[in-house]
């Protein structure tokens, strides 16, 4: 029942404030339509009236009540006064219209006003006219009284009520149908900006634009709108902005494992191997498949917990087996020295194994790729927590460099020819504070570069 009146409502909204004005417009124009005829109708019968009145006047001047008995005196008009006159002496009839009988409606009604004794107007329903608005007036005299009942036909004064009520009508549709095109132009144009900033709106969001509304030089609305579609902009930026973060977070982690594997493989396809040199070949393959996913795990759930801004799950890692092994592959790799300080092999970190990696791995990547022979990696207890040193013997942080060290994408050199994206700082940076740690560089350390990771112990 519901639906049909929907499906003729207007889809969109400046049919629907076309409509809204359209409704309030008629029934405005129906309230004064219906007050105007009504007040029309009132003065028509108030000119009738004073007709009546007029005539009864004019027809007491030719009535004799100064004798005991009612004389009507002749005079040169009589032909005139006494259409549609009756002249009564008390309830006696003495003159009556030529063309009405004794037992008509006009004259029983006559008969009727005559017998009340005041002046009093009333409408009488004939036959032909079929309307009819009769009035009585008293004449007293000294010695007698008579009475003037007068009658006119409304049949004029109904045309032009008609006449006026048709006119209010026509005028009223025109004006309605002023009323909506002009609605709908006023509408439309009001509406206009509002397309405008929905359409640009459309074209920022697709591409994480930097331009924005404002709320200077605006309507009140348009501003407030502006200032909405601002802060949703603001908010689509963002979500662009970490999903290239994440996405290029993801390239830059799964650089390393690739690499291994396409580096087994390339070495097992260059000559005919052994069955335990292609076992061992399928287990480096398998490591480095499941440190693959084991990134892509980690890096996700940071993302998903970063968005419903929950705590990064923690844990109880051993610091030493991890870091020998990251330095290990690294530094093999790399045909650079690696050393492991961990004096208190039982030093714990209170991170997962898999998030200690993601933070240490591009620390000491970089160190590995910028040292000259050696890269230290010590680990030791601090209040609180415990701190990871990275130090390489490398050339250091130019310190023009140094205030944009963990900025996404920036790198020192770009031209340096090793094939970094400049988010490893970044993203250890980020992960660490996830679990309420921090990873810094530490300018004061001279020859080469040193990076302090600060952990909660575990």
């Amino acid at each position: 029942m519901n639906r049909f009146p929907r499906r003729l409502a207007p889809r969109t909204l400046r049919g629907r404030l076309s409509l809204v004005a359209l409704t309030t417009a008629a029934l405005l124009m129906t309230v004064l339509t219906v007050v105007f005829n009504t007040v029309m109708d009132r003065h028509l019968q108030h000119q009738a009236d004073d007709e009546l009145r007029n005539r009864a006047a004019a027809v007491a001047t030719t009535i004799d009540t100064s004798g005991p008995k009612v004389r009507v005196l002749e005079t040169v008009n009589d032909s005139l006064l006494d259409a549609n006159v009756w002249i009564y002496a008390g309830t006696r009839l003495l003159e009556k219209p030529p063309s009405t009988t004794d037992d008509s409606p006009l004259a029983r009604a006559a008969g009727r006003l005559a017998a009340q004794g005041k002046p009093v107007c009333t409408t009488v329903h004939a036959e032909n006219p079929p309307l009819v608005r009769m009035c009585s007036r008293p004449v007293s005299g000294r010695r007698s009284t008579a009475t003037v009942v007068t009658a006119v036909d409304l049949a004029p004064y109904r045309n032009s009520a008609d006449t006026l009520l048709l006119g209010s009508l026509i005028l009223d549709a025109v004006m309605l149908a002023c009323t909506y095109v002009l609605t709908r132009l006023a509408v439309g144009r009001a509406l206009r900006p509002v397309r405008t900033m929905t359409d640009q709106a459309t074209q920022w969001s697709a591409v994480g634009s930097d331009q924005r509304f404002g709320a200077e030089e605006h309507p009140a609305e348009l501003a407030r709108l502006g200032t909405s579609l601002d802060s949703l902009l603001d908010r689509i930026r963002t979500v662009l902005r970490h999903e290239r973060q994440l996405t290029g977070e993801l390239s830059h982690e799964l650089r390393t494992p690739l690499t291994r594997i396409i580096i087994e493989l390339d070495w097992w396809r260059a000559r005919p191997r052994s069955a335990a040199e292609t076992r061992a070949t399928h287990e480096v393959i398998a490591e480095a498949a499941q440190s693959m996913r084991t990134i892509c795990d980690t890096l996700l759930n940071d993302a998903r917990e970063n968005a419903q801004n929950t705590t990064t799950a923690v844990g109880a890692t051993v610091l030493a087996p991890v870091l020998r092994r990251l330095a290990e592959n690294l530094g093999a790799r790399e045909q650079v020295k690696t050393a492991v300080d961990a004096p208190d092999p039982g030093l714990e970190a209170g991170v997962a194994p898999a998030l200690l990696e993601r933070i240490v791995s591009p620390l000491l990547a970089n160190a590995v790729r910028h040292a000259r022979t050696t890269v230290t990696v010590t680990a030791r207890r601090r209040p609180g927590g415990v701190r990871i040193a990275v130090t390489d013997d490398g050339s250091g942080v130019p310190e023009a460099f140094r205030d944009n060290l963990f900025q996404p994408g920036r790198r020192a050199d770009p031209g340096d020819g090793h094939d970094g994206a400049g988010l490893g700082l970044p993203l250890a940076r980020r992960l660490a504070r996830a679990v309420g740690g921090e990873v810094s560089h530490d300018p004061g350390h001279t020859p080469g570069a040193r990076f302090l990771v600060d952990l909660p112990a575990g």
